[in-house]
């Protein structure tokens, strides 16, 4: 999880970033930019820690210890996760 003040820095970093390449034209402020940019982050954190949660229960049910850290272990968990976002329609394609 990341803090408030990391959270408030990267909105800061995405304004201007997206500012500068011209990416983005304000109809607002800056400070109401950067309050939506914050619950945006916000939001995608929690959604992908709940997946995260979700994938590691799913790991934990299976009767054969699949350890922590090991390769098979992570390679489950990346097929896991991304079947997980697919799910809640985060899919990166």
């Amino acid at each position: 999880m990341l803090s408030d003040d990391k959270v408030s820095h990267l909105s800061h970093v995405l304004l201007k970033g997206l500012l500068e390449k011209k990416m983005v034209t304000l109809k607002g402020d800056e400070a109401a930019a950067r309050k939506v940019i914050k619950r945006v982050l916000g939001a995608e954190i929690k959604a992908g820690e709940q997946i995260d949660v979700a994938v590691k229960r799913k790991l934990e049910s299976y009767s054969r210890k699949i350890v922590e850290g090991s390769p098979e272990w992570e390679i489950l968990y990346r097929k896991f996760y991304q079947e997980e976002e697919n799910k809640r329609g985060r899919s990166k394609d």
